[in-house]
């Protein structure tokens, strides 16, 4: 996820650990409180990101394939990070180091904090089509969520709103929530957002606003319902993720019966359950195709076309106007070799090192792309020119995840 989120959802963590516990005897302690465990859950919730730094260790583009939501996203490393954020609270903050001392629930509540911003994290992340590995080194396999898009308003809107309404001063309060509203018309002007989509978020802005506002500092009403409504979302995107794929692979068999599907990604827009793309993956003797469009679940009502222009699928010459079936549009369409893949595989590291990520992998012209990530099958972040990689020796540094695709390539772990 973007890491507004991951802040916005570490300040809410923080802010509800903080009211659950008693407070603290003297005031300027229970400040002190509140100060570390927003920190704290901020600093944990986005923590894992700093594996950016990571990616000078591949040539690009491997470098943020393979190290981004890599050893960082994990729950064995998430130990470390969280005793090393304990250590630099210690020794740099004299208040908190006093209060630590001094305070039985300012401990069990850091405990929360770190515990719940990284679990949170890591959490937040798998719900996407990108995937991560949380569970390495004991299964390096990428476990994908495909339920929620990677920059999602409405995490925006329920946690944010509470907790800029505990803020103390008026002013900042007003700035940041009509930023807020600003940039949701933003994107609804630049046609990411559906207009129904904005108004359910204004009004659940407006409704927590005026909760939170009512119930003062001390209360947790509004931040419980925050976290309700986001888990009550996510639930929802993930029965119509599951929904959406079960059309898809069933309409991709009676396309062409026979044919194996091995995956379908599912993509989200944002705050929009009834509009997805998805990539789908499947193969007949040597030959895998791969197909990539618009779905809507109701599209008797809402057609592929209708859903948000910003993030639709603008279709190949050729593939403009075909479906899979009612309500499931292709936008493109490209097949290749399995055995050219296979090929490929073994004789070139640097495509074995791209396969430890690519969930969608497609030949194209001498260049491998993970159609994933653009409209229309087009070159990507992932994208890699193979001629630049055949005369360099072998990468250092390639992490060990198991490859998204060992199964189609029938590779062994």
């Amino acid at each position: 996820m973007d890491n507004i989120t991951h802040s916005v959802i570490g300040l809410g963590v923080g802010e509800l650990v903080h009211r659950s516990l008693p407070p603290e005897p003297q005031a300027a302690a229970q400040r002190t409180r509140r100060a570390l465990f927003l920190f704290a859950a901020w600093f944990a919730s986005n923590a894992p990101d700093l594996d950016l730094v990571l990616t000078r260790l591949l040539p690009r583009p491997f470098g943020y394939m393979l190290h981004h939501r890599g050893h960082t996203h994990t729950l064995l490393l998430a130990l470390p990070q969280a005793l090393l954020l304990l250590a630099m609270l210690w020794l740099l903050w004299p208040g908190a180091r006093r209060l630590l001392r001094d305070s039985v629930p300012a401990r069990v509540g850091l405990a929360a904090c770190l515990l719940l911003g990284f679990c949170l994290h890591m959490g937040m992340d798998f719900l996407n089509s990108y995937g991560l590995h949380p569970f390495y080194p004991f299964s390096s396999r990428w476990l994908y969520g495909d339920m929620i898009f990677i920059v999602e308003p409405m995490f925006w809107v329920l946690l944010g709103v509470p907790v800029i309404m505990s803020l103390r001063y008026s002013i900042v309060k007003s700035v940041l929530l009509a930023a807020l509203a600003a940039a949701l018309c933003f994107f609804t002007y630049k046609t990411y957002l559906a207009p129904a989509a904005l108004l359910v978020l204004l009004a659940l802005g407006v409704v927590l606003a005026v909760f939170q506002g009512r119930a003062g500092e001390r209360a947790r009403g509004a931040l419980l319902l925050a976290f309700a409504l986001a888990a009550t979302f996510i639930g929802t995107q993930g029965v119509a993720s599951a929904i959406g794929r079960a059309r898809i692979e069933a309409a991709v068999q009676r396309l062409d019966p026979g044919t194996r599907v091995w995956d379908v990604a599912m993509t989200a827009f944002p705050s929009h359950p009834l509009c997805w793309i998805y990539v789908t993956l499947d193969s007949k003797t040597d030959v895998y195709t791969l197909r990539r469009g618009t779905l809507s679940l109701l599209p008797a009502s809402l057609a592929p076309a209708a859903c948000p222009a910003g993030l639709a699928e603008t279709g190949q010459p050729g593939q403009s106007g075909q479906q899979l079936a009612p309500g499931i549009a292709i936008a493109a369409q490209a097949t290749g070799s399995l055995a050219t893949l296979r090929a490929l595989q073994a004789d070139n590291c640097y495509v074995d090192a791209w396969l430890r990520f690519a969930r969608m992998p497609r030949l194209n012209a001498d260049k491998l792309t993970d159609v994933r990530f653009n409209p229309d099958m087009l070159p990507n972040f992932t994208t890699v020119e193979l001629e630049k990689f055949r005369a360099r020796p072998c990468p250092a540094y390639v992490p060990g995840w198991e490859r998204p695709r060992a199964d189609m390539l029938a590779l062994s772990e």
